[in-house]
């Protein structure tokens, strides 16, 4: 709960307004008592003429609008805060992603991070709308009806003294089994939504092996869990409110019987007295119940709380960007790595020491075993994951020096399976760059791209619709369409990561051609493996468990490296060249 009381801490005038709200209700309520003991005492046992009386009804209407506003304003200042405070939590969830999207798609499912930003910030709600302005009235409202209560009978408010402790001591109790209970909730709540989502997304793959069957049982189960935690969840409600409802009448039925005998049997109380301390009894006991029911529900916003803070607790490093320009010349920079390591958690994956520099119009190749950190180097050099020790100098000035725009003006990255919105063919190539774009320049950059042909047999042309991740187009399509994304940028840095991997003979020499009218005017590092690929290039970095074991020409690195020369022996069959 520490995580919630230091965001309700921020709302300084909220609570004050709380406060404020809390004594008027307060006063209102023992006014309206006070005005309704008099009326009957005045009518039954005075015998005072209802004409007389009047006023004292008027007072007593007051008293009661007055509770009723000040609780509409209690209720409506909750909910301020509560709206207010979950959206603080989702946009520092969603910057947290942001921060580093790799990073955060890599750790856990969709689903379930779409779980935590919307039914666990969702969850929160009460505690902000219901339990913190139950706690400042239960603060004041009681205090203030013991003290009317000590005015009017000394004993009953020792009554209420000795029994008051019961309720909250219960629910205490109660509250930290309502918060176990939560927990498994959205952890149950969490596990489904990702099964759901990935089922949802792997729903062909899933119909061609067989498994749908099997799938749905375990969504149905995943499905059945939540149900039951939710319903022990509920069976601790039921039992809370059952048990606090028993101890107020206790309490109730205690002072009942004590103001009874002493108006009855002692006459040692007035009947003013008796019914005005009768009448706050229920309303001292209410307000204490009210904070034990709003308790359960806050103790029930911490599963949620709990899964909000592990997920932003989740490793997720920025990368952080300063203000310098990049030179508006035409030349691309030069890359120098110094020491550059990329750590990505406590006994996980680390590429360290890498040292090196990549010189403007250079060809380069990063090649190694797969796990060895290839495509990690790639997007450290992107500026997609933060650095944990050395630097990425750009033109001798450090990465995190620039802006952010600034640099990814000049960078173009196509990965093996580039992702593709759901819009028109024209629509997701102009998305490549953000100045104005003509029909006749998307043209062109699709020509270069060889995507010309393709789009030309399309009914639609360049209007055609694709669909979300790219559906209806393949793998060699979508590799073109990124191509034509590049063309149409002009970014001074080109990273590839493996860009012809699985593509058939014909795509494959599309897009060789279209590299190599790009690395005219571009720096262009590519992650690869084939020997073709790789043969040509100005330089070659070779990467093993996370190092640079060797770096040089193709011919250097036959002389030079054992590993290297394996590799190439097993791409050419054994073949010795």
């Amino acid at each position: 709960m520490t995580e919630l009381k230091q965001i309700a801490k921020s709302y300084k005038m909220t609570r004050l307004a709380l406060i404020i709200t809390a004594i008027l209700t307060g006063a209102t309520v023992i006014a309206q008592a006070y005005f309704i003991v008099t009326i009957v005492d005045e009518v039954f046992v005075q015998g005072s003429a209802f004409t007389e009386l009047i006023p004292l009804f008027g007072w007593l209407l007051a008293a009661l609008i007055g509770r009723v506003v000040l609780t509409h304003i209690n209720g409506l200042l909750g909910v301020k805060m509560a709206a207010s405070a979950k959206a603080k939590l989702r946009k520092t969830l969603i910057d947290r992603l942001a921060a580093n999207p790799l990073q955060a798609s890599m750790k856990g499912q969709s689903g379930r991070k779409v779980s935590v930003l919307m039914d666990s910030v969702d969850e929160v709600d009460s505690y902000f709308s219901k339990y913190i302005p139950q706690v400042i009235q239960t603060s004041v409202i009681p205090l203030m009806i013991l003290i009317a209560v000590f005015q009017a009978h000394i004993y009953t408010a020792l009554i209420m003294i000795i029994t008051a402790p019961f309720i909250p001591l219960f629910y205490v109790i109660i509250g930290l089994k309502t918060k176990q209970k939560s927990e498994e909730q959205m952890d149950k709540l969490a596990a489904f939504s990702g099964r759901f989502l990935d089922t949802l997304q792997g729903l062909t793959t899933l119909k061609l092996f067989g498994q749908a069957k099997k799938q749905k049982e375990t969504i149905r189960e995943s499905s059945t869990g939540f149900r039951e935690a939710t319903m022990d969840v509920l069976k601790i409600a039921f039992i809370s409110s059952l048990m606090l409802e028993f101890i107020s009448m206790l309490g109730i039925g205690l002072i009942a019987l004590e103001v009874g005998l002493r108006l009855i049997i002692f006459e040692s109380i007035t009947f003013h007295a008796a019914f005005f301390v009768l009448v706050l009894a229920p309303e001292f006991y209410m307000s204490l119940k009210d904070l034990g029911s709003a308790f359960h529900t806050g103790r029930g916003s911490l599963g949620a709380a709990k899964k909000i803070t592990d997920e932003l607790k989740e490793e997720s490093g920025k990368v952080n960007w300063g203000d310098a320009q990049m030179k508006s010349d035409e030349v691309p920079p030069q890359i120098e790595l110094q020491q550059f390591e990329v750590k990505y958690g406590e006994g996980e994956f680390t590429l360290q020491d890498i040292n090196t520099t990549i010189k403007p119009y250079e060809k380069v190749a990063i090649i190694g075993r797969s796990g060895s950190g290839k495509t990690t180097l790639l997007h450290a050099i992107a500026g997609l994951l933060p650095r944990t020790a050395g630097a990425i100098l750009i033109d001798g000035l450090s990465q995190s020096k620039y802006k952010e725009s600034e640099w990814f003006d000049q960078v173009s990255y196509i990965s093996q399976n580039p992702y593709l919105f759901a819009g028109t063919i024209a629509e997701n190539i102009a998305i490549g760059t953000s100045g104005e774009v003509t029909r006749n320049d998307i043209v062109e950059a699709c020509d270069k791209a060889g995507l010309t042909e393709l789009i030309n047999e399309l009914e639609n042309g360049y209007d055609t619709e694709v669909g979300e991740a790219g559906r209806g187009l393949s793998g060699g399509e979508k590799q073109r369409l990124a191509i034509a994304r590049a063309f149409l940028k002009q970014p001074k840095i080109i990273l590839f990561d493996e860009p012809t991997t699985g593509l058939d003979l014909k795509t494959e020499r599309i897009l060789q051609a279209s590299i190599e009218e790009l690395s005219k005017t571009s720096t262009v590092i590519t992650v690869a493996h084939r020997l073709h690929t790789i043969r040509h290039a100005d330089r070659i970095i070779l990467l093993e468990k996370g190092e640079k074991i060797a770096e040089g020409r193709h011919e250097e690195l036959l002389q030079t490296s054992r590993e290297y020369r394996e590799m190439v022996q097993i791409q050419r069959g054994g073949e010795t060249r």
